[in-house]
């Protein structure tokens, strides 16, 4: 025992005199290193905090705002809000406005189908008519062309102020039709009757905006009447039979395999042709359908060989995958058809069995440029009797020596045959089809209402003319087709063509109020397909400066934007039009796509009948979940709303403005005070929030005296440092106070409707509101306003916090107030408090003036306030001090959040609206966005950091009061080493299995209600123009033909 005794003696003993020469060896190295008191920093820390947060709080009056509310604390009610309630009562709303537009629609179809039956074929018919094209323009010796006699076109606010006549509509012929063939010119003749129900519907629902006619033929009526223009190349590509709401409207849901020769006869333009005709094909493919593509020879050859044997749905991002690939066909070898026709029909029959597809409609669409038999034993085996899967079939080339062939295949399974010689012939031919997927529903005489998902067309002219200045426009259509009810051609089953009529989604958030919903809270829609119609991430995103959106904006699952929910949980349940709850942890991005906010929202949905949508709405736990009434009289809110300084939310709807054209002129504030002085007693207005409006009015209206006091006394702001002062409250009443003259402004855009996100919009709060909605209560949140431009650095500081009710968390916060600084005036209270100490000499053992260390001022979300280069304002921390920031993250004081879950291949960068199909690499790849935030509870931390030859110190302090945080960072040692922490995104790359697997993958979908795949009476003889069949399939097959036919 003893010599174990000693043995440990001099076990510590060695230990000591090596620990002692470590140490000794560590602080010579160290010592040449700047060491940071925790204290002095903290006294730097301090003074700026209570400095910055004394201006603040008295330029914004937020104190006096917050005893203002305390004083009719006891005269408010507070409520919990029932999320099921809330987002039934929604969708009941929306269930009125869509029954309301429907209507519309259905009087559009009885009053073409009634003009129809009317009206007698003339083929030598001449009719004047207003062609869209053509209105207004006159040749060299002053005469109007023909088809182009005078128009008025007068800017009408409700059509976003463009030219239109609304009291006629007017005609567009694509480029490629003849304007005065005789099926265009009756067709338009007899459709002149719409014009009169196209104005008895704007009157009877003056919210209506853009309603019209798509012909069969080709031609589009639409009204109110708009001037069109060609494009460069003097083409209007515009054709409405293969726009999505006349595709669905027309046709039931369908499984389609398209067969492409790549025989060696189809080189040159023969494989062109073809290649456009599938590409023609695609287009007219919705998301209710389902597709593949085999090219064949003598073998067979999968255009996306990764889905070998199945059908993926029709969606734009599958669609372009699959023609970019169409490019790399070529042509050589021998045409073996019935090997192609063997695995078309054996891949429809196993995929119908999956139940996974349209389990409507099928077809095999055949392109080739000749076939040397009828193969009927391949029909026998899997097609005949019933002929269950229609073909069509599409021969390239001028050639007829194989057409009877292929008409005999069309003929005897339902389909249609059609030859198509140039690329001219493409489009026509290839819509022949939707008029035979159509007799079955024409048939049956079946109207059903079909609504898009959110889409933008950027081909039509009113899109064109908002491109520029005001952003394109997201909408939905409604639809219903128009069918021919003469007897003696029912079983023709002819398509007159779709009426239709767009609803804005704007118009679908007017009846959304923003109010009940809190701050975070949202409502959003989907459609059957799990597509988004509405949702407030459904709006562009930046990168670099640029913003960049999904085509047409359609498309777009709700997975992509709620991508949180791994599992789908939320959206399968929609889809499946549940009514329920979802609960999840959320990041949303604000600011744009800077700056996450975390929390954890409650998600109720249910369906709006009547159509293929659910609604959901998202509230926000803790003050997102409360909402409370005041209440004041109606004399009291008058006479403060009518200070100079209010003004309300141009987005949300108070009062209805549309429904009178009389009241289309006035703003939301104007609105409600005629309203409420009984001068407009048409007006239709929202009692609960104008109410709720008043009393705001009321309680914030002694600041207005508060804030000209200060501006007034010129002891005060001498140096004119604070700019603005602002509130807003949670019923969208916003005031200012200009501390200085509107020109001497340095942020001129702040808080106007060109800075979208600092104001009170449609879907969203302001962005001051929000995030001062996440701090401690009676701090402030501190930010520099990102510029899309890195050239035109910020200038200005803002500060805003927010104001409760109570003080726990069932209090909701009932407003935000704030200012905006000169960034210059901030940055000089921060260098004044840093040059401080506490020495009674009042020598500072450190400064940041010192040139080893940098001081920085960051905020929660880590992006630079102050710094002693002044070219890092706005710059993300992690770019400047990588080592630092890196440290940061290891020790917890920041966190890293990876948001926005996309696939990046389906963005285009070429916004234009002229642009037609842009070409694109498409990759499934995931695309993952930093962004970074402080945690909470960490007020002070100092480290040393490893480097290659030194030891890096620092000192992070919590700002009191604020979101900031002082950075002071050794100077003198260098850490290249370590990279900088960049806010870049990052693509995450799949390998080809993975690739392949994210292709099959198909989300739950709800397929439509309706199918209308056969009808018995059909009349499958109108199968491209052969009434009769050429001698040339042998005579045995005969009677089987017959039988056929007589089916």
């Amino acid at each position: 025992m003893p010599e174990t005794l000693n043995l440990l003696r001099a076990f510590w003993g060695v230990f000591f005199i090596f620990w002692t020469a470590f140490n000794t060896a560590l602080v010579d190295v160290v010592g040449s290193e700047q060491q940071i008191p925790l204290s002095v920093v903290k006294l730097w820390a301090s003074a700026f905090g209570g400095e910055i947060k004394s201006i603040a709080a008295k330029y914004s009056g937020s104190q006096l705002l917050q005893k203002k509310y305390k004083e009719y604390e006891k005269d408010v009610a507070i409520e919990e809000i029932d999320g099921l309630q809330l987002v039934k009562k929604l969708a009941k709303n929306m269930e009125e406005m869509f029954h309301k537009k429907s209507e519309a629609v259905r009087r559009l179809v009885e009053a073409a189908e009634d003009a129809y039956l009317k009206h007698e074929f003339d083929a030598d018919l001449q009719y004047e008519y207003f062609n869209a094209v053509l209105i207004n323009e006159r040749d060299e010796e002053g005469n109007y062309l023909e088809l182009g006699k005078e128009f008025i076109l007068v800017p009408n606010d409700h059509f976003n102020n463009l030219p239109v006549n609304v009291s006629l509509s007017d005609v567009q012929v694509p480029t490629n039709m003849y304007n005065k063939d005789p099926a265009i010119v009756n067709g338009v003749y007899w459709s002149e009757s719409l014009n009169k129900v196209f104005v008895d519907n704007f009157d009877r629902d003056p919210s209506l905006i853009w309603q019209y006619f798509g012909s069969a033929k080709g031609f589009f009526r639409q009204y109110p009447g708009i001037k069109w223009e060609p494009d460069e190349n003097g083409v209007i590509a515009f054709d409405c039979r293969n726009r999505k709401w006349y595709i669905q409207a027309a046709t039931s849901p369908k499984d389609v395999v398209i067969l492409v020769d790549v025989s060696g006869s189809m080189k040159g333009l023969r494989l062109t042709i073809a290649k456009q005709t599938v590409s023609s094909i695609l287009d007219t493919l919705g998301d209710d359908d389902f597709f593949n593509i085999i090219a064949y020879n003598e073998e067979l050859h999968y255009v996306e060989p990764c889905l070998n044997g199945t059908l993926v749905q029709a969606d734009r991002a599958n669609k372009e995958h699959f023609r970019e690939h169409l490019d790399k066909l070529f042509a050589k070898g021998i045409g073996m058809l019935d090997i192609a026709l063997n695995e078309a029909f054996n891949m429809l029959n196993e995929f119908n069995h999956t139940g996974q597809g349209s389990i409507c409609s099928q077809a095999i669409m055949l392109i080739t440029d000749g076939a040397v038999d009828t193969y009927d034993t391949i029909f026998a085996k899997y097609n005949w009797p019933d002929r269950k899967v229609r073909i069509f079939t599409y021969l390239i080339g001028r050639e007829a020596a194989f057409a009877d062939n292929l008409k005999w295949m069309a003929c005897a399974n339902k389909g249609f045959f059609t030859q198509i010689s140039t690329l001219a012939d493409v489009q026509e031919n290839v819509m022949e089809y939707l008029h035979v997927l159509s007799r079955p529903k024409v048939i049956d005489q079946e109207h059903d209402v079909v609504w898009t998902e959110a889409y933008i067309d950027s081909t039509l002219p009113q899109a064109q003319k908002l491109a520029d200045d005001q952003g394109l426009v997201l909408m939905t259509t409604v639809a219903m087709p128009v069918f021919s009810k003469q007897n003696e051609t029912r079983s023709k089953g002819i398509l007159l063509g779709v009426v239709g009529t767009d609803v804005p989604v704007k118009e679908l958030l007017k009846t959304i109020p923003k109010y009940k919903l809190g701050i975070h809270g949202y409502a959003f829609a989907i459609t059957n397909n799990g597509y988004i119609l509405t949702h407030p991430e459904l709006r562009p995103l930046y990168e670099e400066g640029k913003k960049r959106r999904k085509p047409n904006y359609s498309s777009v699952d709700l997975s992509e934007v709620e991508w949180e929910d791994r599992d789908d949980v939320l959206r399968n349940a929609m889809v499946n039009r549940k009514t329920g709850k979802f609960s999840m942890e959320v990041k949303k991005t604000v600011d744009k796509g800077k700056r996450v906010l975390v929390m954890t929202n409650d998600y109720y949905y249910t369906d709006i009948k009547g159509t293929p949508f659910s609604l959901g709405v998202a509230l926000s736990r803790g003050h997102g979940k409360y909402f409370f009434r005041g209440n004041v009289t109606v004399e009291e809110g008058l006479h403060d709303l009518e200070h100079p300084d209010v003004s309300l939310a141009d987005e949300w709807s108070y009062c209805n403005t549309d429904l009178h054209p009389e009241h289309r002129q006035m703003t939301q504030l104007e609105a409600i005070k005629r309203y409420l002085t009984g001068k407009e007693p048409l007006l239709q207005c929202d009692k609960e929030l104008i109410q709720e409006v008043l009393f705001d009015a009321v309680v914030s209206a002694p600041i207005e005296a508060y804030w000209t006091s200060l501006a007034l006394n010129k002891s005060e702001n001498s140096d004119k440092g604070v700019e603005v002062a602002f509130l807003g409250t949670r019923t969208g009443l916003s005031r200012i106070n200009l501390f200085v003259g509107p020109e001497q402004l340095t942020n001129q855009d702040f808080l106007t409707a060109e800075d979208k996100e600092n104001i009170f919009n449609a879907d969203h709060f302001p962005l001051w509101y929000r995030r001062a909605a996440e701090q401690i209560p009676g701090s402030f949140v501190y930010s520099i306003p990102f510029s899309t431009e890195t050239a035109n650095k910020s200038n200005v500081v803002t500060a805003s916090t927010a104001i409760q009710l109570l003080d726990d968390r069932k209090s909701p916060v009932v407003a935000a107030v704030g200012i905006q600084m000169k960034l210059e005036f901030f940055q000089r209270k921060f260098w004044t408090a840093s040059r401080q100490c506490a020495s009674l000499d009042g020598r500072c053992s450190i400064s940041c003036d010192d040139d080893a260390i940098n001081c920085y001022l960051i905020d929660n979300n880590g992006f630079i306030l102050v710094s002693e280069d002044y070219r890092q304002t706005g710059y993300f921390f992690g770019e400047v001090e990588g080592a630092v920031m890196n440290k940061l993250l290891t020790m917890g004081s920041f966190k890293r959040f990876l948001v926005e879950f996309n696939l990046c291949s389906w963005w285009h960068s070429d916004l234009t609206a002229k642009a037609q199909r842009l070409k694109q690499t498409l990759e499934p790849c995931d695309t993952e966005y930093p962004a970074f935030v402080s945690e909470r509870t960490i007020k002070e931390t100092m480290g040393n950091i490893a480097c290659d030859d030194c030891f890096k110190s620092f000192v992070i302090q919590q700002i009191p009061s604020s979101n900031l945080f002082m950075v002071v960072v050794d100077n003198e040692c260098f850490c290249d080493s370590v990279p900088p922490i960049t806010m870049a995104p990052i693509e995450i790359r799949y390998n080809e299995s993975l690739k392949c697997e994210r292709l099959k993958s198909q989300k739950i979908r709800r397929r439509p209600e309706s199918c209308h795949g056969f009808h018995p009476e059909e009349n499958a003889r109108e199968c491209g123009g052969v009434l009769g069949l050429s001698a040339k399939p042998p005579l045995v097959l005969l009677p089987l033909f017959l039988t056929i036919f007589s089916r």
